[in-house]
């Protein structure tokens, strides 16, 4: 059974920093992308940034400049790194893994940015 399980979340102060890991077990396969998803309370589920085979990497507008994705899809290992955090950023942090057939999700992990 497939299982992404992600770490690093917690409380920190506006400008401060955090960075989320994900690995996952159980697979037989590479994931071709992975990423970080977040919804906030009240709000949709939104995408935060992706990694490709190969290393190509994406990140929302919002966060540009300030979270970093970074990983291994050939390990299947993601992380992300979160500088100048705002209180707006404030949410559950989903992992997310495809392998080509179906998605794939992460438990979440509470980030709160709070003075």
């Amino acid at each position: 059974q497939v299982q992404l399980v992600e770490s690093g979340g917690g409380f920190v102060q506006p400008g401060g920093s955090l960075r989320l890991s994900c690995s996952a077990s159980g697979t037989r396969f590479n994931f071709a992308v992975m990423g970080w998803y977040r919804q906030a309370p009240g709000k949709q589920r939104e995408l935060v940034a992706t990694i490709i085979t190969g290393g190509a990497t994406k990140h929302v507008e919002s966060v540009k400049g300030r979270f970093t994705i970074s990983g291994d899809t050939a390990k299947n290992t993601v992380y992300l790194q979160m500088d100048s955090l705002k209180p707006e950023d404030t949410a559950v942090y989903y992992c997310w893994g495809n392998g080509g057939v179906r998605d794939y999700w992460g438990q979440g992990t509470q980030v709160t940015v709070s003075s």
